[in-house]
């Protein structure tokens, strides 16, 4: 059978692109409405991307063997758990942006086609880097580790709003665009015609002293809602991609992997957001798994390095993952945190 030069057979990456193409497509025309996707159906959703993930491992099962199989389960655990993370930041962008709770899954699909394309050139970009040398796999250690270490310092933070008006995408989104301060339904961007028939409103009347000059588009705060969470996902490849390259070197497991991560975000995120105050141990889980893929890229990086035999197998990784996942869960369950108080 034809190899690609992703190292796979022709078929495999053919199985891959049909299976995650047809999810990106089932995934925007189910959820198309400006209404929030409820509790129950999130989890059942959650549960239907997580059974296609586990079609794409049967197959590599039955074609490429239990360790191939291993390794892409592996990842997209990791990559699973640590968008965990992820996802709670986005909470914060969506609360400090005021977003309603209907346009949030249109923020997070058009965010998600992002991370799809940025993760597919990060891939690339550090598959690649890992030719020049061991070095490169221990410097992918240190970033790991030092995240690891900047989760611990902030934890301290987690109730410190953060000012995103200051955020770098939303200063570069105000120098292309003037803004136009309200939510205009679920639209990224306003035309002149659109923003005149604003200012005729009684309640816009404030804001025409504002707006003497004319351009051709304008950017709504859920433009810059995007913005931010974009470039946010982006700083969060630099440490999830090499978290999933320690798991694998071959770019085909560590893209599907993450791909198929990343495809269930977005009911996900309904999930987590009903479940917040359920899962406060969890991100102790993630500092932990962090710090166990730094050790595992250094062992690797020393292996070539130094010529010693001990590394830790795809089997073993899987089951730190899950182990350490479950762990954090449980004792989220056991040890809950405190209600949220509402005024």
């Amino acid at each position: 059978m034809q190899s690609s030069h992703l190292g796979f057979p022709l078929e495999t990456v053919a199985v891959f692109v049909v299976l995650s193409v047809g999810a990106i497509f089932i995934d925007l025309f189910m959820h198309r409405g400006n209404k929030p996707i409820p509790f129950k159906s999130a989890v059942l959703w959650s549960l239907f991307w997580i059974l296609v993930s586990l079609l794409f491992a049967g197959f590599l099962y039955i074609h490429h063997g239990a360790e191939t199989a291993s390794l892409f389960v592996t990842g997209y655990a990791l990559e699973k758990v640590l968008s965990v993370d992820n996802l709670f930041v986005m909470m914060a962008i969506f609360s400090w942006f005021a977003v309603p709770d209907g346009y949030r899954h249109r923020v997070l699909y058009w965010g998600i086609i992002g991370a799809i394309v940025f993760r597919g050139i990060f891939v690339a970009i550090g598959t690649g880097l890992l030719m020049l040398g061991p070095w490169v796999e221990l410097l992918f250690a240190v970033i790991v580790g030092w995240t690891a270490v900047m989760m611990i310092k902030s934890g301290d933070d987690d109730d410190e709003i953060e000012d995103y008006s200051q955020h770098f995408a939303y200063r570069l989104v105000k120098r292309f665009f003037p803004i136009w301060p309200k939510l205009s339904s679920n639209t990224f961007l306003l035309t002149q015609k659109e923003v005149d028939a604003e200012l005729v409103k009684p309640e816009n009347s404030e804001l025409k002293k504002s707006f003497t000059q004319k351009a051709t588009f304008y950017a709504t705060p859920l433009m810059l809602c995007l913005a931010v969470v974009e470039l946010s996902d982006v700083m969060f490849a630099f440490d999830s991609v090499p978290a999933v390259i320690a798991v694998s070197r071959e770019p085909l497991i560590v893209y599907s992997a993450m791909m198929f991560a990343i495809l269930g975000l977005r009911t996900l995120y309904f999930v987590l957001e009903a479940m917040k105050q359920y899962l406060v141990h969890l991100e102790k889980a993630v500092i932990v798994l962090l710090f166990f893929i730094a050790f595992k890229l250094g062992l690797n990086a020393t292996a070539h390095i130094w010529h010693h035999d001990y590394a830790i197998s795809a089997t073993a990784s899987l089951i730190v993952v899950l182990v350490v996942l479950a762990v954090g869960i449980v004792a989220s369950w056991l040890f809950p945190g405190k209600p949220d108080v509402k005024d």
